[in-house]
């Protein structure tokens, strides 16, 4: 009985050392989305010249203040399809899913900058 018990404690410390928590967390935190390393670039490529504050003449969101205080519109209208009113970019093809989630996960970790 002794063995078993022993053999169950071992099995468990080597399970729950690969299921800790902290781990899970710096895993997530190395794969964070940011504005300066995964939206600006985004923004800058797909967003301009309208959205890039000299360029264009729509609502500039070429930095970080701008980005961040709109990011539900611009989640909003790039989930949208091309034959919707507001559909964004404006005509150009939607962007491909893990762009938009790329922008959902920057929503849901508090809009980081770096």
């Amino acid at each position: 009985m002794r063995k078993v018990v022993i053999v169950l404690f071992l099995f468990s410390a080597v399970f729950f050392q690969f299921c800790s928590s902290s781990k899970k967390a710096s895993k997530h935190h190395e794969h964070a989305v940011t504005y300066e390393g995964n939206i600006k670039p985004i923004i800058v490529s797909t967003c301009s010249p309208c959205h890039i504050e000299g360029k264009g003449n729509k609502k500039p969101l070429d930095n970080y203040a701008n980005a961040s205080a709109n990011v539900n519109d611009i989640i909003n209208r790039i989930q949208k399809n091309p034959d919707e009113k507001g559909f964004m970019p404006m005509r150009h093809p939607k962007l491909d899913e893990a762009t938009i989630r790329q922008f959902v996960a920057w929503k849901e970790a508090g809009t980081p900058a770096k």
